[in-house]
């Protein structure tokens, strides 16, 4: 073979290698349409490259934790025994061997719940002793004892509570205390650190790092002590066990964000995540307790699917893809319904911010009182709309809500049954409903006369038993129990405590 075949083999040889390194790279490029081109950056980095992002640049905890610290309180409470109706009468064995009801109270004898004992955590917010921290965690309390990171302890008393958002107020007696100052959770970003501050598992103060993963999320785990819950969650990865409710979620510049609420486990642990109610709400509810006794809450009067519209829906309504809160509902005399919204429409904006699920609408719509009018943006048949509404109260009007005690919900003149009423109708004690009147009680259609003697089975012997029971209530529905004195038998009664 001569030099001359041999360079005409090679030619073809490289040829035939090129075009080919050249037709795979085309195949890939068609088989893999989303290769990122070099040199090109999407829309949401914008801004991104070139600002020092590392996330670890200039981070340092130890400022804001030195800071909030002395201002995060162990709380822990105290629930006295409770006497229980036994509603279940159980057959004496001996009756018949010794006569009479010598043993009939060991077997059907009210039964007891001992005392109970509880902590969680508290901030600090003014330096007069005024105490921020969650319903669930002083409700039904008969002591409340709070212990501040210096060891000093004082004797707390509720000022008041807010079932729906989870939030109380407590006050201890004490001047010149350290106190958390308030943030802007609005301004809090998915990424952004943040710290947990409280006393889990009965631990002293302990702080816990995390970001913030995410936001306006809703657990209803708030509808287990209202009918009207607010959630609109912050939710971290910063630590948080039991004892942490009621503890301050603060970010780098040591200011309050949030109030630890809840964690998501499948074992009551931390596994994961946590939640905090956002500090503008807290505020609001805050400032309203101290001013009014009892939170002013503005409803918008709208019903929303809460996950959200299904794509079904959206194809049978005409709905294009517009993120936003589609209205199922808009009662009578509702404020969105004299403001001429109505069923399909989809809420954008309140007071011209974005709205794009129901718990960020009612985080907004929570932040404001009845009276107060505020602009919703929606849309409707493509086009958009910007309407003004007043907001009302659960009444339907704008009157300032009065703080009324569990009793005066009730509507009814009551008192102590009588000793003779008592003795001759077997029973230990009661309250005697004497007239009816307007309040929860006439939607039982319980008479007049009756005697109320149980409280979801805890024994009543007393007007003062009947307020306790009925505050420490768990739950929208208690059950009343009790007898028509001259009747026999024993009448139940279900009371929505939420007035439904």
């Amino acid at each position: 073979m001569n030099l001359k075949n041999i360079l005409t083999i090679v030619g073809i040889s490289a040829t035939t290698t090129l075009i080919s390194v050249f037709g795979y790279t085309k195949i890939v490029q068609n088989r893999y349409a989303s290769v990122q081109e070099p040199g090109k950056i999407p829309a949401n980095y914008a801004g991104f490259f070139g600002n020092n992002n590392s996330p670890l640049a200039n981070v340092d905890f130890t400022a804001a934790a030195t800071s909030a610290t002395p201002a995060v309180v162990h709380i822990k409470t105290k629930t006295k025994e409770k006497r229980i109706a036994n509603t279940q009468k159980q057959v004496n064995p001996f009756g018949d061997m010794f006569g009479g009801g010598m043993f009939d109270d060991f077997f059907n004898g009210p039964k007891v719940i001992p005392e109970q004992r509880a902590s969680g955590s508290g901030v600090i917010i003014s330096e007069d002793g005024l105490i921020v921290t969650n319903n669930h965690v002083v409700d039904g309390a008969d002591e409340i004892n709070i212990t501040l990171p210096n060891k000093k302890s004082y004797k707390g008393t509720v000022v008041g509570t807010d079932p729906s958002s989870d939030i109380a107020v407590v006050k201890i007696e004490a001047k010149g205390l350290p106190y958390l100052v308030y943030g802007n959770s609005d301004d809090a970003k998915l990424g952004q650190w943040v710290l947990a501050i409280g006393y889990p598992l009965n631990l002293d103060v302990t702080v816990t790092a995390g970001i913030v993963s995410a936001k306006s999320r809703s657990i209803n785990i708030n509808t287990r002590q209202s009918a009207t819950p607010v959630e609109s969650f912050i939710q971290t990865d910063a630590a948080v066990n039991p004892g942490n409710s009621g503890g301050a979620l603060i970010n780098t510049n040591g200011e309050l964000i949030g109030i630890n609420s809840a964690i998501a486990s499948p074992t009551g642990s931390y596994a994961g995540y946590s939640y905090a109610i956002p500090v503008n709400i807290v505020k609001k509810v805050v400032n309203d307790i101290v001013k009014f006794g009892t939170v002013q809450r503005a409803f918008v009067g709208i019903s929303y699917p809460m996950e959200g519209i299904s794509e079904e829906e959206k194809a049978k309504q005409g709905i294009k893809d517009v993120d936003g809160v589609y209205v199922m509902e808009t009662p009578v005399g509702g404020a969105a319904n004299a403001a001429g919204i109505k069923k399909g429409d989809v809420v954008t904006k309140i007071n011209g911010v974005t709205v794009t699920t129901g718990p960020e609408m009612v985080e907004q719509v929570s932040r404001y009182k009845p009276g107060d009018k505020i602009t919703i943006t929606y849309t409707r048949d493509g086009k958009e709309n910007t309407v003004s509404v007043v907001l009302k109260n659960k009444g339907g009007n704008t009157d300032v809500v009065k703080n009324e005690s569990i009793l005066d919900q009730l509507g009814a003149d009551l008192q102590n049954v009588d000793k003779k009423i008592a003795s001759a109708n077997d029973i230990a004690g009661g309250v005697l409903v004497k007239k009816i009147k307007e309040g929860l009680l006439k939607a039982t259609k319980m008479q007049d006369g009756f005697v109320i003697t149980s409280v979801n089975d805890v024994e009543i012997k007393t007007v003062d038993d009947l307020k306790a029971a009925l505050t420490s209530a768990k739950g929208n529905t208690v059950r009343l129990l009790g007898i028509y004195p001259g009747f026999q038998g024993t009448y139940a009664y279900p009371l929505s405590l939420a007035g439904e």
